[in-house]
């Protein structure tokens, strides 16, 4: 898909890869751009450097009625929605089955339903026109999990189940669906260091906007900015059991986590 002339929403998009793709939509010549973030101050500055065919718009993703809004919102403003970017995610904090309940909740809706809220809110229009592009940010994490937090690599997991089905469900039906799964990139998110452990590089948010441009041209299924990650989904496709083993060896380095003896 070529985004000129086209109505574009991103969610999380008052900073990081958010914000770097908003802008780059508007550069490749987006007839409009709904900037969406629960820090409406900072979307708003977004807004501004973009210029007069973009507005910003608060909301909680993991609020079902935020997300009809924002969609309602654009549609008022831009007619229609052709490109939904599904970007908004938290951290969360370091730990696995024995964080409370509270923060596996929050990171299912804002990295599970949040996409599903989306695209049960644009979906009908876009099959309608036969044409629309839907991206969801999942992270290398949903392809490989992440050893830093249990419910971050969980629920990214899911984000990339989601992705698929929609691809699966929508794909002949005129609606290309995308999903975003990088390593480190510098965002509000990464920048103590949380969640680049053992990771290639870090990039800018203006790179991972390239890439994401480009697959939308190519409209293939998985946006790789950190072109490794290839090779290492393809690595635990091949031999599941080594690369749990190389996962646990990584644990062990980065929390921690003792060792098992070997066989005497």
């Amino acid at each position: 898909m070529e985004i000129r002339g086209k109505v574009a929403i991103v969610t999380g998009g008052a900073s990081g890869i958010g914000a770097g793709a908003a802008r780059r939509f508007a550069a490749e010549g987006a007839k409009g751009v709904a900037v969406a973030d629960l820090n409406l101050e900072r979307a708003q500055e977004v807004a501004k450097s973009i210029g007069a065919n973009a507005i910003a718009v608060k909301c909680d993703v993991s609020r079902e009625a935020d997300i009809q809004n924002l969609v309602a919102e654009t549609r008022k403003r831009f007619g229609q929605v052709d490109i939904y970017f599904s970007n908004a995610g938290i951290l969360g904090r370091m730990g696995g089955v024995e964080l409370e309940d509270a923060l596996w909740q929050k990171m299912w809706e804002v990295h599970g339903m949040a996409h599903v809220w989306a695209a049960r809110a644009v979906m009908p229009e876009m099959v309608e026109r036969g044409e629309g592009y839907f991206i969801v940010t999942a992270s290398a994490a949903g392809l490989l999990n992440i050893v830093e937090t249990a419910p971050y690599g969980v629920t990214k997991h899911a984000a990339v189940a989601i992705a698929e089905w929609l691809r699966i469900a929508y794909g002949r039906r005129g609606v290309r669906v995308s999903c975003l799964c990088p390593q480190s990139v510098a965002t509000d998110m990464t920048k103590d260091g949380t969640g680049s452990a053992g990771l290639d590089g870090v990039l800018t948010p203006e790179q991972v906007a390239e890439d994401i441009v480009r697959v939308m041209r190519e409209e293939s299924f998985l946006v790789l900015p950190h072109p490794e990650v290839a090779q290492y989904h393809r690595n635990k496709g091949q031999d599941y059991d080594r690369w749990l083993g190389g996962m646990q060896k990584l644990y062990a380095q980065h929390m921690g986590a003792p060792k098992k003896p070997l066989p005497q």
